[in-house]
């Protein structure tokens, strides 16, 4: 087997990749994700759905072109084990009936001390289970829409049996498809840096996610070269440029468009549903679109009418 070279980890790194850290508590998302950028020696990195100081857990990180990915994982929802206290007694039954009423789509306004515009809106709880339970302290596993706040959900639980409650311990388990076993801490990622000055980059190469990992959770549009080339060259999509879609998704659905081949161009926003695609006589059935390749690769063929679009050959990510 081929030893990994030094130069494979500039490489993952240049074509874009994500690290899923464990994020311990008392730093910010913001801070550790810069340690990790100081770490790897790239100029930027940024995170995927912020977790507040005193929680711990999964935090994705991208560095490179998969910083664009962000729209993308910030998709996913979240999973979370939380230990909440009642501020009283509360019967089985009537704790039980109210787990069941908050599950599902909730309105939620963000916490005063929130990075974000204090608006009522919309999140939706997909599972809140009960783990265990000791007197008046709860332990809760909540799957929830990114952005949904836990500390407010317990809060309003608590509201909602009649005693009060509040949340004294989160943890992130879960974003997506990456899951907790998958983490690793700032210290192996420092062990997977020194290893690789000494020469040994595959500990580094293995904490190094791929952009794949991501593209492959969402639908696929399969588009003509020409298609291909207009979108490398920032132009959204036309119904015209559609060959197959690798299954349905609605309006408002974020798709990935590859060539034929399965080369990743880019990522848009559908403005109709699948099975609407190829019917929509004018303007873009894919918008908003976000670009993975290096455009100067893709030669126009919108202004070459008399070249071949099977001449097109599939060039990588940049």
């Amino acid at each position: 087997m081929t030893e990994p070279s030094t130069d494979s980890v500039a490489d993952r790194l240049a074509t874009g990749a994500f690290l899923l850290l464990d994020k311990p508590r008392g730093p910010s998302s913001h801070q550790v994700t810069a340690w990790a950028r100081d770490l790897l020696g790239v100029e930027v990195a940024g995170h995927a759905g912020t977790l507040d100081p005193n929680v711990s857990g999964l935090l994705w990180v991208g560095v490179g072109p998969a910083l664009k990915l962000l729209p993308l994982v910030l998709e996913f929802p979240k999973r979370y084990i939380a230990s909440a206290v009642l501020h009283g007694e509360v019967a089985k039954a009537d704790l039980e009936r109210v787990l069941t009423e908050f599950t599902g789509p909730i309105y939620q306004t963000p916490p005063v001390r929130s990075a974000v515009k204090r608006e009522r809106r919309v999140r939706t709880i997909h599972r809140l289970r009960l783990v265990e339970r000791d007197g008046t302290r709860l332990l809760l596993d909540v799957t929830a829409d990114s952005g949904t706040y836990i500390r407010t959900l317990a809060v309003d639980l608590g509201e909602a049996v009649g005693v009060g409650a509040h949340m004294d311990e989160l943890r992130r388990v879960q974003n997506g498809p990456f899951e907790e076993r998958s983490v690793v801490s700032l210290t192996a990622l420092a062990d997977a840096v020194s290893a690789r000055k000494a020469g040994d980059p595959g500990p580094l190469l293995a904490l190094l996610h791929p952009m794949d990992e991501v593209f492959r959770e969402f639908p696929a549009v399969v588009v003509k070269d020409g298609a291909a080339s207009a979108v490398a060259h920032g132009a959204g999509l036309a119904s015209g440029g559609i060959v197959s879609v690798s299954r349905p998704f609605g309006r408002g659905a974020h798709v990935v468009l590859v060539t034929r081949s399965g080369a990743v161009v880019a990522t848009g926003v559908a403005q109709c549903d699948s099975h609407e695609a190829t019917k929509v006589p004018h303007g873009w059935v894919v918008g908003e679109t976000r670009v993975f390749v290096d455009p100067a690769r893709f030669p126009p063929l919108w202004r070459h009418p008399g070249r071949s679009a099977g001449s097109l050959s599939d060039p990588g990510p940049e």
